[in-house]
């Protein structure tokens, strides 16, 4: 009777999957310039904006400035489209899971355009961001995200966001 292969320890999987989401992040400088990071639950990513007074757009409300909250939103979007072929790829094992462990990612997609439709002020204190996938094709993605800051029912601002997907070569 052969031995059968015993499952990676769930602490090492876990290790791995942070890892890859670290050094994708670390990948887009202006992502810790603006303070956004990224929460995963299995497959699933939350963005956070931490609060800091740069981002303030109206200091007599005060309010982030909507370039920021733009800027996040297109941030939680992009990382999601991202993430999710990492995902693919580490879960399927093989040499696609070893070429993301060492770093070496799927193209980044190219934004077309994006919608931010803002719903409320954004307050002086941290923001969180979900984002689906609602389209994704070869060659075209669009993706939803909505931030939200204290009550997850209660969004400040949403966004529509369309990518060109790179070319595989």
């Amino acid at each position: 009777m052969s031995a059968r292969p015993r499952p990676e320890p769930v602490q090492v999987v876990k290790s791995r999957r942070d890892a890859a989401l670290e050094r994708l992040t670390g990948s887009v400088p202006y992502m810790e310039f603006m303070g956004i990071s990224f929460e995963r639950r299995g497959n699933e990513l939350t963005a956070v904006l931490s609060y800091s007074d740069h981002l303030i757009g109206n200091p007599m409300l005060p309010a982030l400035h909507g370039g920021a909250i733009g800027a996040f939103l297109e941030s939680a979007a992009l990382m999601e489209l991202m993430w999710s072929q990492v995902w693919e790829r580490m879960e399927s094992g093989g040499v696609a899971a070893e070429r993301i462990e060492a770093g070496d990612f799927p193209g980044w997609p190219k934004v077309i355009d994006i919608t931010v439709d803002y719903l409320r002020s954004g307050l002086p204190r941290d923001a969180y961001a979900r984002a689906t996938i609602t389209r994704a094709g070869r060659r075209y993605a669009s993706v939803r995200a909505e931030a939200w800051q204290d009550d997850r029912s209660k969004l400040f601002a949403e966004a529509s966001v369309h990518f060109l997907m790179p070319q595989e070569g």
